[in-house]
C-alpha cells in the first residue's frame, strides 16, 4: 500500500499569511500526538495519558539519561537484612495539588494501586510480604525474595507509571478510573478548561519543590518549570498543526507527519529533532476471547502476512533512515532485541499459503471486527494496511473507524463482536515499552491485558527472566520468549521508526525522551 501525501494541501496551507498572535513568554502551545480521552495513567496505557500523568504526579525514582533510576520524590532508599527490605524516605515538603503534605501512607495507597494494574509492579508485588508505613516519611518494602529490581519497578517511565496520588483517590479500585487529578507534579491539572477533543491547560504549581541535585534526564533531577501555563491543542489535521507551528501558533508539534517534515526542515524558526531514538513500534493486538482470534493456529498463519517494509512505509513513506523492518518482540537495539525464529516475519511472504493455512485452521467465516482511531495518523495508516493484509488472506473484515479516545475505551470491553466488542486493533508503542520482558505488556500470557492471551509458557519464561542472574541468562531467555511469542502469536509485530518532533526554534532545554515539560524555556 502506498503512503497518501498531503504535501499539495500542506503547501497552501504553509503560504498562508502568518496570524498575529498574541506571545506570551508565560505559555507554552503544544500540539500533542492525540486527544486526551483518558486522564487516569494507572487505567490506560495511551502515551499521551502517560505524558499528562507525569505533569500532574509524580514519582518516588525517575530515570536519568541512561535509564538507570534515581530518586525523584524519594531522598533516599535504603537495602536492609539481605535484600529482603528496603526502606524508603520521602524528601521533605512534598505538598499535593491540594495543599495537603505528602505522606508515606500516600504513598502506599498508591503503589498497591499501581501494582495491581502494571506488569513490572505485579512481578514486584508477588515478591512482596508487607508494604507499610511506619511513620509519615517512610515506606517499607518487606519481601519475601530479594527483587534487584524493585528500584527499577519504581522508576519505570514506560505505563503505567507508578503514579503517587493521595490516598482519597488512591484507595480507588485499579480497574476504576480516577477522575479528580490531584497529584504533586509541576504542574496542576484544569479540569475547568478542558474541552474533549480540542483543549486541555495546566498552570504551573507554585508549591512545587524541585529536587537540589542530579541531572536533567527522562524522567529524573530537578524538574523546574519555566512557563506558567501549558495548552494543549488536539489538531487531527497535519496541514492545519503545521500551519499553526510556522506562523507562531503553536510553539511544539509533538509527532509531524514524516511527509512535513522537509517543509518543517526548510523553515528558520523551526527546528525538527529526535528525542526519543527508541522510536514507535506498531502492532497489531488480537482478541483471544472472540472468533476468529481466539484460535491460535489462526493468530500464527498471519504472522506468514505480516510484510514490515509495507507497514513502515504506510507511516514514513521511502526514507529507510527512519524505519527498521526485520523487528521482533524487543526493541531494536536494545540488549534484549535478537534473531530467534525470526523467520516468521523474515521469510518469503506467500499469502497463498497464508490462505490456505487460516482455512486448515478452521475459519468460519467470522467478521474480523477491526477498530482504527482515525485522528491518529500513525494508528490510521496502520489499520489501513492491516485491513488489506487480512482481506487478501481471506478473512471478512469489519473495519469500524471512529477516534482514538473510543478505541481506548472500547478495546477493553471482553463481550463479543455482537456486543460492541472487538477482534484487532493497532496501536504503536514506545520502543521502550519493548525493552524488556518487566515492561512489555504484550508479552504478557495472564490474560491481564487487552487481548487477554493465555500462555503458560510465556509466564513461566517471564518468571525465569527476573530470576536470571545476569544478562547473559536473560539474553537466553528473550530468545526462548520470542520463539514462544511467534508460536502463541499475543500480538504482531509490524516494525520500528522513528518519530521526529518539531519546535519553534526559540523554545531551548528540550530533553531527551518523550515529551516532558519541565526544564525547557522561550529564549
Amino acid at each position: 500500500m502506498k503512503r497518501r501525501t498531503f504535501l499539495q494541501a500542506a503547501a497552501a496551507t504553509l503560504a498562508m499569511p502568518a496570524i498575529t498572535v498574541a506571545q506570551s513568554q508565560r505559555i507554552l502551545r503544544f500540539i500533542p500526538q492525540a486527544d486526551l480521552a483518558i486522564l487516569d495513567p494507572i487505567w490506560t496505557t495511551a502515551l499521551v495519558t502517560r505524558h499528562h500523568g507525569y505533569m500532574v504526579f509524580d514519582t518516588l525514582f525517575g530515570v536519568d539519561a541512561t535509564l538507570r533510576p534515581v530518586p525523584q520524590m524519594a531522598e533516599s532508599a535504603v537495602s536492609e537484612n539481605g535484600g529482603l527490605a528496603w526502606r524508603i524516605t520521602l524528601r521533605p515538603g512534598l505538598r499535593f495539588h491540594d495543599g495537603e503534605p505528602v505522606l508515606a501512607r500516600d504513598c502506599v495507597a498508591s503503589l498497591r494501586r499501581w501494582g495491581r494494574r502494571d506488569s513490572f509492579g505485579q512481578a514486584l508485588f508477588a515478591a512482596t510480604e508487607a508494604l507499610s508505613a511506619p511513620d509519615d516519611k517512610t515506606i517499607l518494602f518487606r519481601l519475601s525474595r530479594p527483587f534487584p529490581l524493585i528500584l527499577d519497578a519504581l522508576a519505570k517511565p514506560q505505563s503505567f507509571m507508578a503514579a503517587i496520588m493521595p490516598e482519597r483517590l488512591a484507595r480507588t479500585d485499579a480497574f476504576t478510573q480516577v477522575t479528580e487529578m490531584v497529584g504533586s507534579g509541576p504542574f496542576r491539572f484544569k479540569a475547568d478548561e478542558r474541552v474533549s477533543g480540542a483543549h486541555v491547560a495546566y498552570e504551573r504549581f507554585a508549591d512545587y519543590k524541585p529536587r537540589e541535585d542530579g541531572a536533567g534526564g527522562w524522567t529524573g533531577g530537578p524538574k523546574i518549570v519555566h512557563f506558567d501555563r501549558v495548552e494543549w491543542k488536539v489538531i487531527p489535521d497535519a496541514a492545519t498543526a503545521a500551519s499553526a507551528l510556522t506562523t507562531g501558533e503553536a510553539d511544539w508539534w509533538e509527532y509531524p507527519l514524516h511527509d512535513l517534515l522537509p517543509m518543517l526542515r526548510q523553515n528558520r524558526d523551526v527546528r525538527v529533532e529526535i528525542t526519543d531514538p527508541t522510536g514507535l513500534i506498531p502492532t497489531m493486538r488480537m482478541n483471544t476471547l472472540t472468533k476468529p482470534f481466539d484460535n491460535p493456529a489462526i493468530r500464527r498463519a498471519l504472522l506468514g502476512a505480516i510484510d514490515q517494509k509495507e507497514f513502515m512505509q504506510a507511516q514514513v513513506g521511502d526514507d529507510t533512515s527512519l524505519y527498521r523492518t526485520g523487528v521482533g518482540v524487543f526493541c531494536p537495539g536494545t540488549p534484549l532485541a535478537n534473531q530467534a525464529g525470526m523467520e516468521a516475519l523474515t521469510s518469503p511472504r506467500n499469502l497463498d499459503a497464508v490462505r490456505r493455512a487460516i482455512a486448515q485452521a478452521g475459519y468460519g467465516g467470522e467478521p474480523v471486527v477491526l477498530i482504527a482511531g482515525t485522528d491518529v495518523p500513525n494508528v490510521k495508516n496502520a489499520c489501513d494496511v492491516a485491513a488489506d493484509m487480512m482481506q487478501k488472506v481471506g478473512l471478512k473484515v469489519d473495519y469500524q473507524a471512529t477516534d482514538w479516545g473510543t478505541v481506548i475505551q472500547r478495546r477493553a470491553n471482553r463481550e463479543g463482536t455482537d456486543k460492541g466488542g472487538w477482534s484487532a486493533y493497532c496501536s504503536s508503542w514506545g520502543g521502550l515499552d519493548h525493552l524488556n520482558p518487566a515492561v512489555h505488556l504484550l508479552l504478557r500470557g495472564d490474560g491481564s491485558f487487552f487481548g487477554w492471551p493465555q500462555s503458560p509458557e510465556l509466564e513461566t519464561l517471564r518468571g525465569k527472566w527476573f530470576n536470571a542472574p545476569d544478562l547473559a541468562a536473560q539474553k537466553v531467555l528473550a530468545e526462548d520468549m520470542q520463539k514462544q511469542a511467534f508460536i502463541d502469536a499475543p500480538y504482531l509485530p509490524l516494525g520500528q521508526y522513528i518519530q521526529p518532533t518539531a519546535y519553534r526554534s526559540n523554545i531551548t532545554g528540550m530533553q531527551q525522551g518523550f515529551a516532558t515539560f519541565w526544564n525547557i524555556r522561550r529564549s
